[in-house]
């Protein structure tokens, strides 16, 4: 097995594990919609998403639940072919790889089991809370970062190394 795909499925493994205990967690210690001050600025506050990103499609039902986690597969299908097909080089995108592959097959492993996805973080400045979200949210915005990061500066490395080479 070639470096950049074991490290992706290691960094996916990680966020799959870290991000269904801390789930486990917040299930066991939090009351549902009860904020609990961390620091200002921070709240642990359980809350159930049936839906996706910002509570989209959250009344979608049933329906909504299989078609949600037949979609989160089928991108997990197709990231774990792009991870399978990286050169020895590419560890810096099978690490980005592994956080969206992670966060998405947590996230499903909710919505598969539960129906819904637990959220737990509350971020928020004085009034104005960002919608609660998980570690598997947390990886795949952070992936999905890395991934915009390196196509706008990889980019910029290829045109340096080829000016140089001719």
């Amino acid at each position: 097995m070639k470096l950049p795909f074991k490290l992706g499925l290691f960094v996916a493994l990680f966020v799959i594990a870290v991000d269904q205990l801390t789930k486990l967690w917040a299930l066991d210690v939090l009351l549902p919609y009860d904020p609990v001050a961390i620091f200002s600025g921070l709240n642990m506050t359980l809350a159930f998403n049936p839906g996706v990103a910002f509570s989209l499609f959250d009344d979608s039902g049933d329906m909504g639940r299989w078609l949600l986690s037949g979609l989160a597969i089928a991108v997990s299908i197709f990231l774990v072919i792009w991870l399978w097909r990286l050169v020895h080089d590419e560890r810096f995108i099978a690490g980005a790889l592994g956080l969206v592959l992670g966060g998405a097959l947590g996230n499903v492993i909710d919505r598969i089991r539960l129906g819904y996805v637990v959220d737990f973080v509350d971020v928020y400045y004085k009034q104005s809370h960002w919608p609660a979200f998980n570690i598997a949210d947390a990886a795949i915005t952070l992936g999905a970062i890395l991934l915009v990061w390196d196509t706008l500066f990889h980019q910029e490395k290829q045109s340096a190394k080829k000016d140089n080479d001719e």
